[in-house]
Order: C-alpha cells, then sequence, then structure tokens
C-alpha cells in the first residue's frame, strides 16, 4: 500500500490493488493515517517514553485514558492484573482507586524483578496494590489471586503478560470466571498483528497475538461480548480507538 499526503489539495490517496483519493482531514482519512502512525510509534517505541507518578508505564496514552473511562463507569472493587514489569500500570489502577474512594489492585508477574519490586512497595500507592509472583496460569496463583477477592465484589480483569496466543486464551479461561456482569477481561497488545511486517516486528504475530485468543474465546463463551466500549463523550464523528488493544475488550453480560 502507498500512502500520498497532499497537503496543498488537502487530500490524501491510498494506492495498491485500487486508488481511492479523499478529503485529508476526513474520518476515514484520520482512521488510515491513524493506523500508520501506531505502527510507526510501536516501532520507534513511543510507549517507552512515559511514566506514571515516577514508575515507567510503557502503554499507549490513548489506552490509558480509555481504560480509566471503563474503570470508572465499572468501578471495580478489585482490579487483576497480569504482567507488572516496572509497576507503572498498578501504580495508574491504584491511583484510580484512590480518586474514587473504592477498590484496589492485584498485580500477578512470573517474575517480579527486585528493583522493581523495591519502588513499587516504596510508592505512595502501594497500600491499594498486593502483588503475586509466580506464573499467571498456574493453579497455585490463580488460587492466590481467588483467595484475595470476596465473593460480592466488583472485579475487572486485565491481561498483559506473555502476549502469544496460546498463553492469552489460557489466561482467560483462567480467570474470566473471577469477571462480574458488566465488567469486563481486557486481552492487551492485540496492535501484534498489526506490526508483524514492521522492522522490529515478527512475522509468526500475523497470526499468534492476543486478539486471536480474544475472538476465539468470545466464539466459545456466549456469556462474553468482544466490543470495544462506547465513548462517555464524543462531539466527533469518529468512532474508533487509536490503539494498542485491538479486539481486547470482553465485557460480561450484565
Amino acid at each position: 500500500m502507498k500512502l500520498t499526503i497532499d497537503t496543498d489539495n488537502g487530500t490524501l490517496t491510498q494506492s495498491g490493488v485500487s486508488e481511492q483519493t479523499m478529503d485529508l482531514y476526513s474520518k476515514d482519512a484520520f482512521e488510515i493515517l491513524s493506523r500508520e502512525w501506531v505502527r510507526i510509534g510501536w516501532d520507534q517505541k513511543y510507549p517507552y517514553t512515559f511514566s506514571w507518578m515516577g514508575r515507567p508505564i510503557i502503554q499507549l496514552p490513548e489506552d490509558l485514558i480509555r481504560i480509566q473511562e471503563v474503570i470508572y463507569s465499572v468501578k471495580p472493587d478489585v482490579i487483576v492484573e497480569t504482567g507488572v514489569a516496572h509497576g507503572g500500570s498498578l501504580i495508574f489502577y491504584a491511583g484510580l482507586c484512590k480518586a474514587m474512594g473504592r477498590g484496589r489492585v492485584i498485580g500477578v508477574d512470573v517474575e517480579i524483578r527486585p528493583h522493581n519490586r523495591t519502588a513499587i512497595e516504596a510508592h505512595e500507592m502501594f497500600d491499594a496494590i498486593t502483588l503475586i509472583e509466580g506464573d499467571s496460569v498456574s493453579q497455585e496463583v490463580v488460587s492466590q489471586v481467588q483467595s484475595k477477592i470476596k465473593p460480592d465484589e466488583t472485579v475487572l480483569v486485565i491481561l498483559d503478560s506473555c502476549h502469544t496466543k496460546d498463553h492469552v486464551a489460557r489466561e482467560l479461561e483462567a480467570y474470566y470466571s473471577l469477571v462480574t456482569p458488566g465488567s469486563y477481561v481486557v486481552a492487551t497488545d492485540g496492535v501484534m498483528r498489526d506490526v508483524f511486517d514492521v522492522p522490529r516486528g515478527v512475522p509468526e504475530w500475523k497470526n499468534d497475538h492476543p486478539a486471536a485468543a480474544a475472538e476465539e474465546f468470545a466464539a466459545l463463551h456466549p456469556e462474553f461480548c468482544l466490543k470495544q466500549p462506547d465513548w462517555p463523550f464524543n462531539e466527533s464523528e469518529l468512532s474508533e480507538n487509536i490503539t494498542h488493544w485491538p479486539s481486547a475488550w470482553l465485557q460480561r453480560a450484565a
């Protein structure tokens, strides 16, 4: 595919199998250019330039704003996140819980490196965070997570650890029963399917990615709907997230 931006005439031309010219300032042009911006930004490690309250967060800012919208709507008592890394996401979610006056976060990772654990445990938000170290799909770890959730609590789950299709499929099966009606399990980083052919990409990602696991899970579990959450505010013509999390949002029927 070839994209030609003509700022003098205000057009975008997309050519390949066929050619289409459109208004550069249209919804369609915005979505096409945004997709390429996401691909280039991913290759340039754009998400590796952000921190949240002192901790590297390694997320696309647009995804953080969108999940903030969902968290405020659901108001979970417990947010379970697999994948801790530097802890920035845990700090972000814990801060939202404190701002709402409700909720806490459970972070699970196969390895929580000592310097990251030290920094997370020293953080102002740590009193709203529980760390569990171990394989997220092992029965021992899943049981530990379950033991920290009360029967009447609202739960939201975010899967952000190993991003192979097989591992995400196993995480979905391990944690979906924790998700309460109206809440979500989010299989992040399906962007892998869109960046398999950029310089830092891996050809196998074309089919081996979290979105594929989420799509298959939704087909097997009709109580979950795979759908981007509605935006609570929108005065534009736009309707699609700019995201690293395509086909990620699995909502349990209310």
